[in-house]
């Protein structure tokens, strides 16, 4: 019986380990994705609770003559998968400004993510996800942009 428990107990931490590695506390890194035009992110991940973090992007785009900043939002759930590859969905908002030739102002977007991502034995992890964005301004962007990025960030 005694074995049993020991046997059961070594399961129970080597499990609740497992899990408590899915997520690092913090993560900073870049983001470079694609909507209509290439652009750059500084990207923060702030851990929540077990499978749950908070993720930041504030960065630039750059498309179709039109020069934009933004900052995003999303709240993400993230279940592993195997072998330090763990896949991930979000959703948030965000907002931003654009300078146009002549025409400038501010954007409000909401946004969905869902990507992929792999965690190093080294403190950095690697990602590729999909941020489909609605945006509401009708000079900007009034429609579905789906931007598609590459992260790299250093987990601490």
């Amino acid at each position: 019986m005694k074995k049993i428990l020991g046997v059961f107990a070594i399961i129970i931490a080597t499990t609740m380990t497992m899990q408590a590695q899915s997520i690092s506390k913090n993560a900073l890194g870049l983001r470079f994705g694609d909507n209509d035009g290439f652009g750059g992110e500084v990207s923060y991940q702030r851990h929540l609770k077990e499978n749950n973090r908070l993720e930041f992007d504030f960065g630039w785009r750059n498309s179709n003559d039109v020069d934009a900043f933004k900052l995003v939002g999303l709240y993400q759930w993230v279940m592993p998968i195997d072998g330090g590859f763990n896949w991930f969905v979000g959703a948030g908002g965000g907002v931003g400004s654009y300078d146009t030739d002549g025409d400038n102002g501010t954007f409000a977007l909401v946004a969905g993510d869902i990507g992929i991502e792999y965690n190093f034995e080294i403190p950095l992890v690697v990602s590729l996800d999909a941020r489909p964005e609605l945006g509401f301004n009708d000079s900007y962007s009034d429609d579905l942009d789906f931007d598609i990025a590459l992260g790299i960030r250093y987990q601490f």
